[in-house]
């Protein structure tokens, strides 16, 4: 079940644009599954966004098929943007849900490259709950498999 409804149509969204091609964007790649382009806000030179095609809110609206291949889109802007900018490093990071501060709502995955001192901090309160903790959320996920 997704974490929050569009509200948008998907003829609305502005990423089924960028796909449907009516609005343009600094494309990079295309295949049958997925779309790369250009960030408008660049966070670093090289940032690209991988979008799904077909319009799915949240990583869990994808099928499986769609999921593997925007991955492997990624792995590839991952390898492009390490040949053309060099960078010390690359985030790749996917957000589902306002809550998780997903911004706009059809699924897609940042590819950024990075650089030592470039201000981008990710950061969150690391809680250890105990190995007894662990094993019990370990359990309630694997009884849902």
């Amino acid at each position: 079940m997704p974490m929050f409804v569009d509200p948008s149509p998907p003829g609305e969204c502005i990423f089924c644009k960028l796909v449907a091609g009516t609005i343009p964007s600094a494309q990079v790649y295309e295949d049958d599954l997925t779309l790369a382009f250009m960030d408008l806000g660049q966070v670093n030179p090289g940032h690209v966004l991988v979008a799904s095609k077909r319009h799915a809110v949240t990583l869990l609206e994808l099928t499986a098929e769609e999921a593997g291949a925007v991955m492997q889109t990624a792995q590839r802007m991952a390898h492009a943007i390490q040949a053309a900018f060099n960078p010390d490093g690359i985030t790749v990071l996917q957000a589902n849900g306002a809550v998780a501060d997903q911004t706009v709502r059809h699924f897609h995955i940042h590819v950024v490259p990075r650089h030592e001192g470039d201000g981008v901090a990710l950061t969150w309160p690391r809680k250890e709950p105990g190995p007894a903790a662990l094993q019990d959320y370990a359990a309630r996920l694997r009884s849902v498999l």
